[in-house]
């Protein structure tokens, strides 16, 4: 199903490891790189994309009863009102939700900061033959910690080669790692939180902190491509998906998902018993 449109989708938006400075300005926060045509298409398409992975999360989660290490760990980050929690809603729907692990990271507990920063991390990674997602991460100790100076700068900063060997060694144990920045413009984001305070059913969602950050926009920007920079890697490359429209947010994550999935090729177990004297014992019961 992917193929018709997101053949290449990952080489598309995926950041170059090694590429050099990341600029944000390079990536059109509207743009729909090698998308459906419109809304109608792409709501089809990604309504097609959920039958792949729906047979294809069963496949993952049966090899892993045979003993197959591997799992995917759907990473999402973005500015406020990029969408997180909308894209887990969209993807994950048709999904069998006892092999989706999702974790929302908010701000750290007491026990939490007593230790190492990946501590938390580490205790929310999917099982083998599951997919975990992942809203917000581990990226927050290099992006809300810098931006708001919680750390000193010296801590932050050796935090990229930690994070660097963190999801190398997710690889090597069998995680697909798939991370995915989701860039919404400055003047979307105003329009998103003015929708929240036009809607009295999503005031619950706005608060008077989300205009106080948006006056960090641009060092958010500024620790983002870093970020993006710093830690695109072969083992766990970032993804730009330009999210300012909604409906191709939700085909091209799904997309991606389905491209790393089918890169898996995940198979059924053989099983190891006699299939027709199986037949004929449940026969003569």
């Amino acid at each position: 199903m992917a193929k018709h449109h997101g053949k290449d989708l990952r080489s598309r938006l995926r950041v170059p490891p090694g590429g050099g400075p990341v600029d944000l300005a390079d990536h059109d926060p509207s743009g729909t790189p090698r998308g459906p045509a419109g809304k109608r298409e792409a709501l089809a398409a990604t309504e097609k994309l959920r039958t792949r992975l729906a047979d294809l999360q069963e496949r993952l989660f049966a090899q892993s009863t045979a003993g197959d290490p591997r799992r995917v760990l759907l990473v999402l980050q973005g500015m406020d009102t990029s969408g997180k929690g909308g894209t887990i809603k969209h993807v994950a729907t048709g999904l069998n939700p006892t092999g989706v692990r999702v974790t929302a990271f908010k701000t750290p507990t007491a026990e939490e900061r007593a230790h190492p920063f990946l501590w938390r991390i580490r205790k929310a990674l999917p099982a083998a033959g599951e997919i975990g997602v992942f809203d917000r991460s581990h990226y927050e100790d290099v992006l809300i910690v810098r931006v708001h100076d919680m750390v000193p700068r010296a801590t932050w900063r050796r935090r990229y080669d930690a994070i660097n060997r963190f999801e190398q060694s997710l690889a090597d144990d069998g995680v697909t790692v798939v991370k995915v920045f989701l860039h919404i413009s400055y003047e979307e984001q105003r329009a998103r939180l003015l929708a929240r305070l036009d809607r009295p059913d999503k005031h619950w969602k706005f608060t008077i902190g989300d205009v106080d950050e948006r006056a960090m926009w641009p060092a958010y920007r500024e620790a983002y491509e870093a970020v993006l920079e710093r830690c695109s890697t072969e083992a766990a490359p970032w993804y730009v998906v330009p999210a300012n429209r909604k409906w191709y947010r939700n085909w091209a994550i799904s997309t991606l998902l389905l491209e790393h999935l089918e890169q898996i090729d995940p198979q059924y177990p053989k099983g190891d018993f006699d299939v027709a004297e199986s037949r004929a014992r449940l026969l003569r019961t």
